[in-house]
């Protein structure tokens, strides 16, 4: 009977995790996406503008960088916020530096999860992950378009 009961627990605690890693995952990607959406509409114009300098290129990606380090940070913190409120670290600090060094991947492992929240330490560095990927090819696409811009003005 002692048995079936910590069967039970177990299962219990495993659901719970599992829930609280997809609404994690689901608010990460929607943060990511909406700063995403805004970044655009901000700062690429719908239409090919004429050639760009040198230097309203570097001021542009400098802004970008600091938007998308805005949002992962956001989304950082939402992570963070979820560690502390459920009981896994006792300050602030220790939520959003483990936070942060799983969202990123650095992953020191000075502090770790308690047991039955450990499975949200990888799929939140795997979140991350991914999220950066997806800031990478935001660069990539603005990248692109000035360089076809470039290219288009060069043929005229």
């Amino acid at each position: 009977m002692q048995f079936l009961a910590w069967w039970l627990e177990q299962r219990l605690v495993l659901s719970a995790t599992i829930i609280a890693a997809a609404v994690l995952v689901n608010v990460t990607v929607g943060m990511h996406v909406t700063g995403f959406a805004l970044i655009l509409r901000s700062m690429v114009p719908p239409s090919p503008a004429p050639a760009m300098r040198a230097l309203r290129i570097a001021r542009l990606i400098l802004n970008v960088t600091w938007l998308l380090i805005s949002v992962h940070a956001a989304e950082i913190g939402v992570w963070a916020l979820f560690y502390l409120f459920a009981g896994c670290f006792p300050d602030v600090e220790s939520a959003f530096y483990f936070s942060g060094v799983t969202y990123t991947s650095v992953g020191y492992g000075d502090l770790v999860l308690p047991n039955g929240w450990r499975i949200l330490a990888p799929i939140e560095a795997l979140t991350g992950i991914l999220m950066c990927g997806l800031s990478a090819s935001l660069f990539f696409a603005i990248v692109s378009r000035i360089r076809a811009v470039r290219l288009v003005g060069k043929q005229e």
